[in-house]
């Protein structure tokens, strides 16, 4: 199962964002591992915002690096130079993208006077969220490992990014965490039984 919709506006993202935005950097000189490290680099940037108490700068700042995410394998498809390697750097900074900003809202529950329930509440949603979200990815990780491809689920990692920027910029990013959480967690599930019916049915 899926968000409605997500197949159209996937596809529109593609059309009007990606392509753009993968001819821009093509024309700048960007290769497509360049514009994953500097994707990670402003994650990076972001989780040093939202650490010192700049949530809306940080959220702005993180969803801009998001939309570069879109851009490195739009790139490298664009130029014919899709590669092993590059896919797997582009997974491998997604996850150290998403571990900053973690990082980031760690500090800032450290330093923002929010009262110690709140403060429990905020470091607890801001775990589990982290614990599920890298689950969801691993299980697409270790799925292909064994041969089944699946992006199947509700919270992937197009969804964390909107709401941990949505978040950020509202200001209430506890609550977006405990959604994150949540649904994470359903979501794994829901992709660890996804992979086993495409297992039992290549078996």
């Amino acid at each position: 199962m899926a968000l409605p919709g997500r197949d159209q506006f996937r596809a529109a993202v593609l059309r009007y964002i990606e392509l753009p935005g993968a001819k821009f950097f093509r024309a700048l000189g960007f290769s497509p591992n360049g514009i994953t490290i500097l994707g990670f680099l402003i994650a990076v940037a972001s989780a040093y915002l939202v650490g010192s108490g700049w949530l809306l700068a940080g959220g702005i700042v993180f969803l801009l690096g998001g939309g570069l995410d879109l851009m490195d394998g739009a790139l490298a498809r664009l130029n014919g130079t899709t590669s092993a390697f590059g896919a797997l750097l582009d997974s491998v900074f997604d996850r150290l993208s998403e571990a900053a900003l973690f990082v980031g809202l760690g500090v800032y529950a450290l330093r923002e006077d929010l009262g110690y329930d709140q403060q429990i509440f905020f470091i607890l949603v801001l775990l589990l969220a982290l614990i599920f979200s890298q689950g969801v990815s691993y299980l697409r990780a270790r799925g292909e490992g064994l041969g089944v491809f699946t992006k199947a689920g509700v919270m992937t990692r197009p969804e964390r990014v909107v709401l941990l920027g949505v978040g950020l910029i509202v200001g209430q990013i506890e609550w977006f965490l405990l959604a994150i959480a949540v649904v994470s967690c359903f979501t794994l599930f829901q992709r660890m039984f996804t992979i086993r019916d495409m297992l039992d049915k290549a078996g």
